[in-house]
């Protein structure tokens, strides 16, 4: 019936004093977005590659994703990732592509796949150029039985000119078979020919005739670091799997391993070790680098481990494409020596010690080698002027060559302790299957 005085007022007071904290709260919040906005879009672009920033600097964007920020509505709070310039944030706060902070980009700008994670990217511009191939193989080798039986491989492979030039391993398509058959990626199945092919070195080229096709550049193993990203694109268990996408990373370099093919016990050598998958039917697919660029073609993995696949580095073949794609035909040549790399020569000798170049583990006693005088436990360090540390980067320059050419080899004499340099005329390369190169 009466009112209380100092109880109205008590309330009123309450109101003003929670009305004026939830205002503050309000604008401190506001001014702590648009500060920190400020800021971001303001620093040094060196500071902005450093990490120390997450937020899109994208003009005309500040305000949206602010504001989803507050009402707690932003996408990138439920983990999604920077995507096409929509505003979303990672939940891991960075996103490292290629071993950069993307994200951000000049003035402000973000690029349409500066965000796009690697595999992802390289996959959508390479796999067009990655095809099938199926071999169809006689069984029996009497050529006089009416009845022979025919056997059907398959394999992959990986266009590398755009007039028909296709590489793959020597195990997909090497040896006698009536008939080739490349499917590419628009669905046209071509018939192929083989017009080079190692089976040491375990690779192989196809030649189709058409023009146009899509075709990947080929890289340079040689910069190759442990670590970095790794891409396999193949046909896994055959045709049924096609263009299947494994990514890794580079496990390690310069892998030697034994092999058994049709002429005995060989060596493949600096080969590239990867964590990618690669099962039967990748066999000939392209290891490609974050780029995009071919850097070695799929061929063996371990089958008692799990992680451990083999390429082999696309330099060894990148001379043949080139005198392929020019003239048409590859005459190799010979030097007919085969040499390890430096890092196993305690292995194979304890006495002989190598700040650089290969050991000469195997010579021909009628090639090219022997004649100019290289005998076995020599170090090759220097061929013309090309500095040799890898076996591959000797079968790279050699491969460059043709047969007659001259060349000079700076090598360590194992029975005098000299370094000598040697004239040698390369011959041509008649026979496969030679553990001389």
């Amino acid at each position: 019936m009466f009112e209380n005085k100092n109880s109205k007022d008590y309330k009123g007071f309450g109101r003003i004093i929670l009305v004026s904290l939830t205002s503050s709260l309000l604008v401190g919040m506001l001014t702590f977005a648009a500060t920190r906005q400020y800021v971001l879009m303001n620093q040094p672009e060196s500071e902005a590659k450093s990490g120390n920033s997450n937020l899109l600097r994208q003009s005309g964007q500040e305000s949206k994703v602010i504001g989803d920020l507050m009402q707690g509505q932003h996408e990138g709070l439920q983990g999604g990732l920077l995507k096409d310039g929509q505003g979303q944030l990672d939940g891991a706060e960075r996103l490292y592509q290629d071993g950069q902070v993307q994200g951000v980009g000049q003035a402000g700008a973000m690029g349409d796949s500066a965000i796009t994670p690697v595999a992802q990217r390289v996959a959508k511009t390479a796999t067009d150029a990655v095809v099938g191939i199926t071999v169809e193989r006689y069984r029996q080798s009497n050529l006089f039985d009416g009845n022979r039986q025919t056997e059907v491989g398959f394999g992959s492979g990986v266009v590398v000119s755009p007039d028909g030039y296709i590489l793959t391993n020597n195990h997909v398509t090497g040896g006698r078979s009536n008939r080739i058959v490349v499917s590419f990626a628009d669905g046209r199945d071509v018939d192929g020919e083989v017009v080079w092919a190692d089976p040491v070195v375990d690779l192989a080229a196809v030649k189709v005739n058409l023009t146009g096709l899509t075709f990947l550049p080929l890289g340079d193993a040689t910069m190759l670091e442990v670590g970095e990203p790794a891409i396999a694109i193949g046909n896994p268990l055959g045709l049924e799997f096609q263009r299947t996408v494994t990514s890794g990373i580079i496990s390690a370099l310069n892998r030697t391993i034994s092999i058994e093919t049709e002429g005995g016990s060989n060596y493949m050598e600096d080969l590239i070790q990867t964590d990618a998958s690669i099962n039967p039917g990748n066999s000939g697919g392209p290891l490609l680098n974050s780029g995009g660029e071919v850097i070695g073609i799929n061929t063996v993995k371990v089958s008692a481990a799990e992680g451990m696949g083999f390429a082999i580095p696309i330099n060894i073949s990148k001379p043949i494409v080139a005198k392929l794609v020019s003239t048409g035909e590859c005459k190799e040549p010979y030097l007919g020596l085969f040499a390890f790399d430096r890092s196993v020569i305690p292995q194979i000798d304890g006495v002989t010690s190598a700040p650089e170049g290969v050991y000469v583990a195997y010579v021909d006693e009628g090639g090219p080698a022997f004649k100019g005088g290289i005998r076995k436990g020599c170090v090759i360090r220097r061929v013309d002027d090309v500095e040799i540390d890898t076996m591959m980067q000797l079968r790279e320059y050699i491969n460059s060559k043709y047969p007659g050419d001259v060349i000079r080899i700076n090598h360590h004499m194992q029975d005098t302790n000299d370094w000598v340099t040697t004239t040698v005329v390369l011959d041509e390369k008649v026979k496969d299957g030679l553990i001389t190169r």
